[in-house]
């Protein structure tokens, strides 16, 4: 197989399929020829990609875009990428360990990260380290941004932690478990996280509690927030949750997932999220709309673009392309996957990465939508502020 890939930077055509009326047939086999709502999903694509640069080693980091369209990502060897849009390499920081949390990138273009060397790092646009900060253990949670320059992240050692924009410690706040789960930032400055206390916690500005929530199980994900304070997230006991801004509970929908899958809101305010082997449309009232089979475990969260297509890849590798209704619309194959979700530039171009060690970039037609969190970390930059989707 090797010898398909030339260069690092290249085209690559899928080998030759059957004519458009036999690829009805193909998918039926394949089982992406999903029924949907007693829909079949008809004229599928297969898509090629527009470059796939070789990274070496597979990635767990859901890559970020700066506003300047260069990519962002880490991988399992703790390198974070920086990468052009045209998929040239532009520069590699070299860490110690795996770096599975997303990066951030502010608006000077400082990008944070967290890493299994259990430090949180801050480095320049130019890939040089500005500062570090040690937390007790491991850093999976991916870093949220407010307004103000603070940096809010999680860590294994089961602390919830706030810093300057200097790196400085402002506040910790210790929860029952360790904190993977990602936070979200909401308009008034309140901080949203899950721990594997099985808690979802809000916090204030200043780190002081405002409400707790007990789900039955560890939380894993991160939320999601909408304009009107809404909040959704998910735990390994089974369920999605939606919350009022001020902790009761809207309503909950058994999934039975326990997948990491993290929810994304679409248009007319539809939740998506990855529930084991099957993409899951909720309506705002909590109730399922649609569903799509994915045919392998889905690990990563949806991403939303402008058109109402919803993006996604399994673990298999599967990239798969659906309008609002879960009607597959196009699919391209990465070769295995793992836990990092897609980005999509201004321009409509999808990222990702897959497990032969390569981040690819499929084409696409439209940009993010502009809904109140269409992806994981809520925007292109990952700052997981909801602010930040109103610009």
């Amino acid at each position: 197989m090797s010898g398909l890939f030339c260069g690092l930077v290249g085209r690559w055509n899928p080998p030759r399929w059957p004519a458009a009326g036999q690829v009805g047939g193909l998918l039926a086999a394949l089982g992406l020829g999903t029924l949907v709502g007693g829909r079949a999903s008809a004229a599928v694509q297969i898509k090629t990609n527009e470059w796939m640069l070789k990274v070496g080693v597979f990635c767990d980091s859901t890559p970020a875009i700066g506003t300047d369209g260069t990519i962002y990502f880490g991988t399992f060897e703790g390198q974070l990428w920086a990468v052009n849009p045209n998929g040239t390499r532009q520069w590699v920081f070299r860490g110690e360990v795996e770096i599975k949390s997303s990066p951030a990138v502010g608006a000077d273009g400082t990008i944070f990260f967290g890493s299994r060397d259990r430090k949180l790092y801050a480095l320049q646009p130019d890939g040089k380290i500005k500062w570090e900060f040690k937390t007790g253990a491991w850093v999976d949670s991916s870093p949220a941004l407010a307004l103000d320059g603070t940096v809010c992240f999680g860590s294994w050692d089961g602390n919830f932690y706030a810093l300057d924009s200097a790196g400085s410690e402002q506040w910790r706040f210790k929860t029952g478990g360790p904190v993977e789960s990602s936070p979200a930032i909401g308009l008034d400055g309140a901080i949203y996280f899950g721990s594997h206390d099985a808690k979802f916690y809000a916090l204030g500005p200043d780190g002081k509690k405002r409400w707790e929530f007990a789900a039955g199980g560890p939380i894993l994900s991160s939320p999601a927030l909408d304009w009107n304070g809404g909040i959704y997230f998910t735990s390994v006991d089974g369920f999605l949750y939606a919350l009022a801004g001020d902790g009761r509970l809207r309503w909950k929908l058994q999934t039975g997932g326990v997948t990491e899958s993290s929810p994304a809101i679409g248009l007319d305010g539809v939740i998506y999220v990855g529930v084991n082997e099957n993409m899951w449309a909720v309506s705002p009232d909590g109730r399922r709309k649609a569903k799509l089979l994915a045919e392998d475990i889905i690990e990563t969260s949806p991403l939303v673009v402008a058109d109402g297509s919803v993006c996604y890849v399994n673990r298999y590798g599967m990239v798969r392309v659906a309008d609002s209704e879960l009607l597959l619309n196009w699919y391209y194959y990465v070769y295995e996957h793992r836990y990092a979700s897609m980005a999509v530039g201004a321009t409509g171009t999808l990222y990702t990465t897959g497990n032969w060690n390569y981040l690819f970039a499929l084409h696409g037609k439209a940009p993010l939508a502009a809904t109140p969190w269409p992806k994981f970390r809520g925007n292109s930059r990952n700052t997981g502020n909801l602010s930040d989707s109103r610009r």
